[in-house]
């Protein structure tokens, strides 16, 4: 029975799209939203830039570069696990290569298309039924929008990819794409039976055999171990890291809501202290008045029942005055 490797490992990817042009092409075709009529014939391949490493995910990334006959640019690249700066990154070496088509005094006619593809081996957005996204330049104050066919972005997240096409879960991806798909994410150490419908498409075939184990030299097969070594210790460390995070993150928030409670629980002493001083006082204030209304009466001689009724006060009170 056949051994396999996962083609989402740099050392698999290269091997199958980084080598074998009919299978990238194949690949490109059923995944990029080109026009009709403007599908790629023929690519060549490309060196690709020398660019610095995620520091979180080092290792994380196979890269493909190349271009077809009408001279568009396409990046390929597969990201393991999922961080935030992959978009930037992606649209960094896309303009990069856009405006790198030119030579010294060349006019800008003459630049192509990039279309950056990332294969990301995680899921990213929160909504289950979004998983083919594409970012393209267009002027938001038109409707329908106008586009600058110059710059794309395509973000696919493996896992969310759908077991079998439909036209209501993607309409950019062909029936194709969902298969090439598939197998980049089904394909793996733990395949016993690889899918029929794989093996009916005669380039995904190919690759299902590309990515035999038998397939590697010694060398290659610890550098795909040494790989995945890597990445289990590197998302450990990230893992130890935010929940290091999250327990700091927890303090602290208990210490701010200790605080805050304090604030709060003064400020509200201090308001509801001014209410019962000012309370209070009205009633001291009243007192005080109806006494000295009392002493009035008792000099102008008035009788102690007619000062009692006037004032409230008691008969003790009233002669408390004199």
């Amino acid at each position: 029975m056949a051994k396999y490797l996962a083609p989402t490992s740099d050392v698999v990817f290269k091997k199958i799209f980084g080598h074998h042009p009919h299978l990238m092409k194949s690949f490109l075709n059923a995944l990029l939203p080109l026009e009709d009529g403007r599908e790629i014939v023929e690519i060549e391949y490309l060196p690709p830039e020398l660019v610095p490493e995620i520091p979180e995910f080092k290792r994380t990334i196979a890269d493909v570069l190349c271009k077809d006959q009408e001279g568009r640019h396409f990046i390929v690249e597969m990201q393991i696990a999922w961080v935030a700066n992959f978009k930037p990154r992606l649209l960094h070496e896309t303009t990069k290569t856009f405006s790198r088509q030119l030579k010294s005094g060349e006019n800008y006619d003459l630049l192509q298309p990039v279309y950056g593809l990332g294969l990301i081996g995680q899921s990213f957005d929160p909504n289950p039924d979004q998983w083919y996204h594409h970012f393209k330049l267009t002027d938001i104050k038109k409707s329908p929008h106008e586009s600058m066919d110059y710059l794309h972005l395509i973000f696919v997240e493996l896992p969310k990819v759908p077991i079998s096409f439909s036209p209501m879960n993607s309409r950019e991806v062909k029936k194709l794409g969902i298969l090439w798909l598939r197998f980049m994410r089904e394909i793996n150490e733990d395949t016993k039976q690889v899918p029929a419908e794989l093996l009916e498409i005669q380039e995904i075939s190919e690759a299902v055999k590309l990515s035999e184990e038998i397939a590697y030299s010694p060398s290659e097969l610890r550098y795909y171990e040494s790989y995945w070594d890597e990445l289990r210790r590197t998302n450990a460390l990230v893992q130890a890291g935010e929940q290091r995070g999250e327990k700091r993150g927890l303090e602290k928030g208990i210490e701010q809501g200790i605080q805050k409670g304090i604030e709060q629980g003064i400020e509200k002493g201090i308001r509801k202290g001014i209410e019962q001083g000012i309370e209070e006082g009205i009633e001291k204030g009243l007192a005080q008045g109806l006494l000295q209304v009392a002493e009035k009466m008792l000099k102008q001689s008035k009788p102690v029942q007619e000062i009692m009724d006037m004032t409230g006060l008691s008969e003790l009170e009233i002669k408390n005055l004199v």
